[in-house]
């Protein structure tokens, strides 16, 4: 059995044992779209394994496509489950449109990435592949940046390493990060040995973030703290500037008085 297959199936049984643990932890019920990314990711992962000796170069392109396709909008949501459930503590004080106003975060935030990731997408990859790989790196880019911000601001949101948002931005920052590298590092090889170790590394990352979640899930969740006064004041302050930026914009759209001026 060569070392791919082996990584493979480790992925596959690591990804089974994390749905598991979902289960056990109730992150079902708080964390929806992560649970069903997870079955998504090792659907998947059994599909492609089936059809790496069977099928058709065509049909195999075929199945990728649909399949990026579909792990971007969950990638994108699961990115938005995320910050939603950071808010949790003040959610009841935020307007209802504020999980718009994630949203939106984070599509501006993909469009400042998208021309940096193409920095990072190896240059001989080529046609429809490229749109794809960029837009997979700009999701990483994204991981991280998340991660980085939670991390970094953990004090100020009263989270920490034993909360469900923590865990899994930590899992997605890892082997994002991996991933971001070893695309960085692609640009400078040439095939060969030391090109598919790299992309073994990259598996064997994902093994080592499930790994992380199954140990986090297997533990009792600590209960979330509230914000800090400065935290909540500043993230009311910036949705309700947006919310008053958008009844301004819907104002004005609407007709003004009737001019008789205007008839002339």
């Amino acid at each position: 059995m060569s070392l791919d297959t082996i990584l493979w199936l480790s992925g596959i049984l690591a990804e089974a044992t994390v749905i598991l643990f979902c289960f056990r932890a109730r992150l079902f019920s708080s964390t929806p779209v992560f649970g069903w990314y997870l079955i998504w990711s090792l659907f998947v992962d059994l599909l492609f394994y089936s059809m790496k000796n069977h099928a058709l170069p065509y049909f195999y392109f075929r199945a990728y496509e649909v399949e990026m396709t579909v792990d971007a909008f969950f990638q994108f949501a699961v990115l938005l489950e995320l910050g939603w459930n950071i808010l949790r503590p003040i959610r009841a004080s935020l307007p209802r449109q504020s999980i718009l106003i994630v949203a939106l975060l984070i599509i501006v935030a993909g469009v400042v990435i998208w021309p940096i990731a193409a920095q990072t997408t190896p240059l001989w990859v080529k046609g429809p592949n490229r749109f794809f790989v960029q837009m997979q790196q700009t999701f990483a880019v994204l991981r991280i940046t998340i991660f980085i911000g939670l991390a970094g601001f953990s004090q100020m949101l009263s989270i920490g390493w034993r909360n469900r948002e923590l865990q899994i931005a930590t899992g997605l920052g890892f082997y994002s990060m991996c991933s971001l590298a070893i695309s960085v590092t692609h640009n400078h090889q040439n095939f060969g040995p030391g090109y598919t170790a790299l992309d073994q590394l990259g598996v064997a990352s994902y093994i080592c973030s499930l790994g992380y979640w199954i140990v986090s899930f297997a533990q009792q969740e600590e209960e979330r703290q509230e914000f800090t006064p400065q935290m909540s004041n500043f993230l009311l302050a910036v949705t309700g500037a947006a919310r008053s930026a958008r009844i301004s914009v819907s104002d004005s759209n609407l007709p003004g008085p009737h001019n008789p001026k205007n008839n002339k």
